[in-house]
């Protein structure tokens, strides 16, 4: 027995705060349970007790999304003939709601019109046209990036563990994972909560990525212990407890960020909150039940052929990032003043950097056909021909709505009034392209008319409306969650290291990775892609994206080092918790990096801007700003970094391995 509890002397000399508290102790004994000799059988148990019940439900999301338009054109018959004669339009009316078969209906259309005249070509242009092409897409959306997914996840792990075997532990409780959220959510949609086929799909690029993160800290952590431990299940329990709290504390912050969410106006916006927070958190619940219970069933054998024997030297001590931080311990100052100065540089990307509502052609990656259609649409009618400004009132005030619209500048012709039910219906087609600054100046103008009209109670739709709508609304939105996160986040990271310093530093790194990341991604969307800009909702979500998962990185590395400055100080703290989690943080941000990668494999603009920019992202947090920004950070300002914390304040000497005596000066 004595020889299982044995450690390395560093681990046993006295630390600063190390006296157990009963809320450590209550910790101490729920960590156990996934590792315990009886107990692990009991959390395998339950697991598969949960994926058998919650499996069939898990498949059922997919139809539960709401894919649908927002709104659609209000009900009208008017058919027109262009200049040239070449060319017929008939706009036609749709009552579509949530869950209505928008494929089906233009799929209708499409036969109904093509059993004219033979040399007839016709083509299905507007909203719901648009819409079913984007059906199509999410009903593809699923599969295409799971398998993508688990193919980067796999391939990673493959490389990362250098074992032929240990990946499929990770990989089987991450899919376990994304089983059970997916139910989850599922039978929330019955209560009221709505997915989209966009919040679908980043929910397994999420859960997926997320969760091997958060597992491959584990492994590293109990591949630690046990070098330290003969018996896996005492080195089990101390990975958990000592691992466990920065994991949380991660996944807490990503949980956090992603419910700022619901803040949102914006219903893609808002509906995302919920769903990835409920990701994270099954995700979480998996990795430190399941995956350790698994662990430890399995015993050492799952890490051949390079198993962690007792007794020997953690390989990490004295590999790739004990060698970055030996150099960067040289000029610290220098190294960060730099490095902070490089990223600012970059994100000089972002000037003339357009983000705004893009169009349908635009939107897409490929030419579906209602963007072919709203192409020939474009050839042979008015600019706002397909989508008219619709205005809805009182039935009474039919004349005076129809007066207001004809003399409102930027509507060139109003369809004759239509009533219905006390209220009427009254179009008018623009003069300007629908999604264009001068269409949105229209809808302004010919609210403010019909709004001045006593008793009409008009509102004003239509496409152009909408789209307006939604990017106004979408900067409404971003002005007030990307603040409410950046405190959000403050606050945890206060709370977890004990300190004021270290949190606002670490919030500005991950603030300046992101400009950096949206800068070299809007360089590359405009040289590499050729896209038009950004959709109006990109930046937001990636800042969330990018905010709460970045600083998990720094999470796992600043709650080590606190580990590690109570035994030797905050500048070898800084050093060795640098050699300690460099590998295994820089392995997290590659399989994170390459999972939101995947969404690039779908034809949305959206998803791919959002996908490249995260691992761009995540790319930069891992490999220069957790590497060598923080970690220059730390050992420049050394203690002062924890104030106020007990940290900040040295005692004078700290005790070290085999009882060395160093004086704080030295540190």
């Amino acid at each position: 027995m004595a020889a299982r509890d044995s450690a390395p002397v560093r681990d046993s000399a006295p630390v600063r705060d190390s006296e157990p508290s009963p809320a450590s102790s209550r910790a101490g004994r729920i960590a156990a349970l996934p590792c315990g000799r009886r107990t692990k059988y009991l959390v395998l148990a339950f697991w598969i007790l949960v994926v058998a019940v919650t499996g069939s439900l898990s498949s059922k999301l997919m139809g539960a999304e709401k894919n649908d338009a927002s709104a659609y054109l209000p009900a009208s018959a008017e058919s027109t003939q262009s200049a040239d004669h070449q060319a017929m339009e008939t706009i036609v009316g749709a009552d579509l709601g949530y869950n209505a078969n928008i494929s089906g209906f233009v799929n209708g259309l499409q036969a109904t019109a093509s059993r004219g005249d033979p040399g007839l070509d016709a083509h299905i242009a507007g909203p719901a046209a648009s819409a079913a092409d984007e059906v199509k897409i999410f009903k593809g959306i699923d599969s295409t990036l799971l398998y993508a997914t688990l193919a980067v996840v796999v391939i990673l792990l493959l490389l990362t563990y250098r074992s032929p075997v240990l990946w499929i532990l990770p990989i089987a409780s991450a899919g376990v994972a994304l089983t059970v959220a997916e139910a989850v959510i599922y039978l929330l949609t019955k209560h009221g909560l709505t997915v989209n086929g966009q919040s679908a799909g980043i929910l397994v690029v999420l859960v997926l990525g997320a969760s091997t993160d958060y597992a491959l800290l584990l492994v590293a952590r109990y591949r630690e212990e046990l070098r330290r431990h003969t018996d896996r299940h005492e080195a089990m329990a101390v990975a958990l407890r000592r691992a466990g709290p920065a994991i949380i504390a991660s996944a807490a912050t990503v949980i956090a960020g992603m419910l700022c969410l619901l803040a949102a106006e914006s219903a893609d916006i808002s509906g995302l909150g919920p769903v990835a927070a409920i990701g994270i958190g099954v995700g979480l619940l998996a990795m430190i039940t399941l995956l350790p219970a698994l662990l430890v069933i399995v015993g050492r054998w799952i890490f051949w052929p390079v198993r962690p024997k007792y007794g020997t030297d953690e390989p990490t001590r004295r590999g790739l990032w004990a060698r970055v931080g030996h150099l960067i311990s040289r000029r610290p100052r220098t190294v960060w003043s730099v490095t902070a100065l490089l990223l600012a540089c970059a994100s000089l990307g972002l000037i003339g950097f357009r983000v705004g509502t893009l169009t349908t052609a635009q939107s897409f990656r490929g030419h579906p056909e209602s963007v072919t259609a709203e192409t020939v649409l474009a050839q042979h009618f008015p600019a706002g021909a397909g989508e008219p400004v619709a205005v809805i009132g009182k039935a009474a005030a039919a004349p005076q709505l129809a007066r207001a619209l004809q003399h409102t500048g930027g509507i060139q012709a109003v369809s004759r009034p239509v009533t219905k039910d006390g209220l009427v219906l009254v179009e008018g087609t623009l003069t300007s392209k629908p999604d264009s600054p001068a269409a949105y100046a229209t809808v302004d103008r010919v609210r403010a008319a019909v709004h001045a009209i006593p008793g009409a109670a008009a509102k004003v739709g239509g496409g152009t409306a909408v789209t307006m709508d939604v990017e106004r609304y979408a900067a409404r939105d971003r002005n007030l969650i990307i603040p409410l996160v950046l405190l959000v986040v403050l606050v945890i990271l206060a709370l977890l290291l004990r300190a004021v310093i270290a949190p606002l530093i670490l919030i500005g790194t991950v603030v300046l990775s992101f400009t950096t990341a949206v800068g070299l991604s809007a360089l590359a969307f405009r040289s590499l892609f050729s896209f038009a800009g950004a959709d109006v909702s990109m930046p937001l979500f990636a800042f969330v994206f990018l905010v709460a998962l970045g600083i998990d990185y720094n999470i796992f590395l600043m709650t080590r080092v606190r580990e590690e400055a109570k035994r030797s100080g905050t500048r070898q703290g800084a050093l060795t918790g640098l050699a300690a989690t460099g590998g295994v943080i820089t392995s997290a941000g590659l399989v994170l990096a390459g999972t939101f990668a995947t969404l690039g494999t779908l034809p949305l603009v959206i998803l791919t801007e959002i996908g490249f920019c995260v691992a761009i992202g995540v790319l930069i947090d891992t490999i220069i700003v957790r590497s060598v920004l923080v970690t220059a950070l730390n050992l420049d300002l050394g203690d002062r970094i924890w104030w106020p914390g007990r940290l900040s304040r040295p005692s004078g000497e700290v005790t070290v391995a085999a009882g060395t005596l160093v004086p704080a000066a030295r540190r």
